[in-house]
């Protein structure tokens, strides 16, 4: 199938339609069974008492065995796929379970109508999407985890998924993920990982350079034309102040976030019992509320029916 059509289709899917909990249910989902095999290469290479260099070294191996394993994995797919009746519709099924518009969606969404009955609901539901101790966060803090949180999966969770599905069809896609996922659990800067995980940390970051920068984009183009937000402002936070955050791609959504809602963004927080203070992204309204949570949900929904009406074109254009 031609990448273009095959990116509109299964973007269109899963948009709408999302990953089936029947499915879900019965067989897991492609990213679980991804971070299985991790989980395992991980429990078996990465041995506290090994030299730091050797645990370094471990990693590569690692990543490079998951990365052939997803690559022989959905290349076998495309070839059984093209021998068989509708294969095309099973490979836009697989391909769209690789995206999370839907699910990003309904999980900050969520956060929002927790936030609104009280702080103990808005905790509860944020513990889902974020890293950082819920219980430190006051309703500030609930509200501006769930805008951060929504606008940097929208570049890893979304757009950079539909950009490697797009170039390179379902292997690009599925590496992508593999490499994204190995990122998120392998990729941390603490004892356990800070060696083991380096190479899939490294990885991760090239492979997200694009995507950041062009979920950015997407953001300010949006904000531009929707009345209550400000597009300029957005597209100036993102080059004032994405250099400042620790992450070298996370800080480009979430400034031109905090700059097309005009709030700030960033900030102190706690991970695991440990303060970190990050840089302050935007210059507007220091306190968010779940209206700045349903506006920023506003942006996502309308950046990603921009970004599916440019894969429309496109798919009339290369298909």
């Amino acid at each position: 199938m031609i990448s273009a059509v095959l990116a509109f289709a299964a973007t269109l899917l899963e948009r709408f339609i999302g990953y089936p909990r029947p499915v879900l249910n019965a067989v897991g989902h492609p990213v679980m069974w991804m971070g299985k095999l991790i989980e395992v290469l991980e429990n078996n290479a990465n041995n506290p008492a090994l030299s730091p260099a050797r645990r370094r070294r471990n990693g590569f191996a690692m990543l490079a065995i998951l990365v052939a394993v997803t690559a022989f994995v959905s290349l076998s797919i495309i070839v059984v796929l093209r021998d068989i009746p509708f294969g095309w519709a099973i490979e836009i099924f697989l391909a769209s379970t690789l995206i999370a518009q839907k699910e990003l969606g309904q999980a900050v969404k969520s956060v929002a109508e927790g936030l609104r009955e009280n702080l103990t609901q808005g905790r509860h539901a944020v513990a889902h999407i974020v890293g950082r101790d819920p219980e430190q966060l006051d309703a500030d803090g609930v509200a501006r985890a769930a805008v951060e949180s929504l606008a940097e999966n929208t570049s890893d969770g979304i757009i950079a998924p539909i950009l490697y599905l797009l170039l390179f069809g379902l292997p690009g896609v599925a590496i992508y993920k593999a490499i994204n996922t190995a990122d998120s659990m392998v990729g941390h800067k603490n004892e356990r990982f800070m060696d083991f995980g380096f190479a899939s940390a490294k990885l991760d970051d090239f492979a997200n350079f694009i995507p950041a920068r062009l979920t950015a984009g997407i953001f300010a183009l949006t904000a531009y034309f929707t009345p209550d937000m400000d597009g300029k402002a957005a597209w100036r936070s993102a080059l004032r102040d994405a250099k400042l955050h620790r992450s070298p791609n996370a800080g480009w959504p979430e400034a031109a976030m905090a700059g097309a809602l005009g709030v700030k963004l960033g900030g102190a927080r706690d991970y695991d019992g440990e303060t970190v203070d990050l840089a302050i992204m935007g210059e507007g309204k220091d306190f968010l509320e779940p209206d700045d949570i349903s506006r920023a949900l506003k942006l996502y929904a309308l950046s990603l029916t921009a970004t599916l009406g440019v894969l429309f074109v496109l798919a009339l254009m290369f298909g």
